[in-house]
């Protein structure tokens, strides 16, 4: 895990009983640290994201919506590493084909942006985002698919991620990290314009720290 991954998740991870080695929040630390386990232990490696297995699965929450919701005209949800987008643009594109994907990124990590507009990967580098979930850079599985079935992506500021997370705990009841709630931030400040038109939204993650609410001062 990165030194820097929020207090919850780490509590988390320990309380499953898990082994923690944790590394420099780099991709470059990440892998040198993963290569280390895999020799110490013999461990098989998962791609948290780029991995056919963890895309097809996470694609698995757009293809409930577009089962339960008809006739929706965008389905939007948030971009890091890209397995749940490209997850959810497959299982769109193969049931509701007239239904736009559009991706939702914070603004002060818009490497999957950057990329997306370029043509090209473009790598993450030290985003400074209260979005954790989307510090990584999009692979070369996950960035293909998006550049064939993702219609746009969209940035969203600091202040419209905490806007949206507080209204989703305060209006729907539902606790969700930032990560979660940047898509309804691109919507509630109209980065995304969704009038007239019938928009599903994809909330993933609830990894908060009840001790350091970000709409709560510190001290």
């Amino acid at each position: 895990m990165p030194e820097n991954a929020s207090h919850v998740k780490k509590l988390a991870v320990a309380g499953y009983g898990a082994e923690i080695i944790f590394c420099k929040p780099t991709l470059e630390a990440r892998e040198r640290a993963l290569a280390e386990v895999v020799a110490r232990t013999g461990a098989a490696f998962v791609h948290p994201y780029n991995d056919l297995r963890v895309i097809t699965g996470q694609g698995t929450a757009a293809l409930e919506l577009c089962e339960q919701v008809e006739n929706l005209h965008l389905v939007v949800a948030p971009v890091g590493g890209g397995g749940l987008l490209s997850g959810t643009a497959v299982a769109v594109s193969l049931v509701s084909p007239q239904t736009a994907v559009i991706a939702a990124e914070p603004e002060r990590a818009d490497d999957a942006y950057r990329s997306f507009r370029s043509g090209r990967l473009v790598p993450s580098v030290h985003p400074t985002t209260i979005a954790d979930g989307l510090l990584t850079s999009l692979g070369d599985l996950t960035f293909p698919i998006i550049q064939r079935h993702v219609r746009d992506i969209v940035l969203v500021s600091e202040e419209a991620i905490v806007e949206a997370m507080r209204c989703l705990w305060e209006r729907m009841k539902i606790l969700v990290e930032p990560s979660a709630a940047v898509p309804l931030g691109a919507v509630l400040s109209r980065r995304l314009d969704v009038t007239g038109r019938r928009a599903g939204i994809i909330l993933s993650g609830g990894n908060v720290d009840l001790d350091r609410l970000p709409w709560v001062p510190e001290g």
